[in-house]
């Protein structure tokens, strides 16, 4: 929470009050898919639930995946019963949800609340289920908008991730999928709430 909250600075005239980063006066949705995908993400942006179902299945075909991990209640709905798999170690995707969007860096701010510390950096390759009412600008606006959220009962673990795991430590060579997810989707969901 230091980032939300900076120690005051010792010679406040120097610096400006204003936000380093400023909006762009683009569209949430759009700045984050722009920036996402930058990052190798895949982005899929869904008109509603019914199409966030279709496209999601679609993928699951395309891919032919049959061990899905989830462990959030909300979201097996979603996917078939005979794909579900309950083994994270054996699992081909886990999918989840997350707190929070943030645009300006394409990033997922995921927490410990409803998926536990394991699914989003473990799997081969992770599926983030959000909706454009979790999207914010900047890490500042995620970090405040879970201390709103949470109040006094942060969660134990909060995460920003930006795209897939990658590395450059094997010869100053990029490595994507080392320690973490290959491949990461975001599918975002219109609920009409921004």
């Amino acid at each position: 929470m230091a980032l939300a909250n900076p120690t005051p600075l010792p010679f406040p005239k120097s610096e400006g009050n204003e936000p380093m980063f400023q909006p762009q006066g683009q569209d949430l949705v759009l700045e984050f898919a722009e920036q996402f995908s930058l990052l190798q993400g895949k982005f899929v942006f869904c008109l509603n639930n019914a199409e966030l179902a279709d496209l999601f299945l679609k993928l699951c075909y395309q891919n032919q995946w049959t061990k899905l991990y989830c462990d959030e209640e909300n979201l097996k709905q979603l996917i078939p019963a005979p794909l579900l798999f309950d083994d994270i170690a054996g699992c081909e995707a886990a999918v989840t949800s997350c707190e929070f969007l943030v645009a300006r860096t394409g990033s997922m701010v995921l927490s410990s609340v409803h998926q536990g510390r394991i699914p989003a950096v473990y799997a081969p390759i992770h599926v983030c289920i959000a909706h454009t009412s979790q999207l914010v600008y900047d890490i500042k606006d995620g970090l405040q908008a879970m201390k709103t959220k949470y109040r006094d009962y942060l969660p134990s673990m909060i995460t920003f991730a930006t795209g897939p795991s990658r590395t450059a430590d094997i010869e100053k060579t990029l490595v994507v999928g080392v320690h973490g997810p290959k491949e990461v989707y975001c599918f975002v969901v219109d609920d009409g709430k921004n």
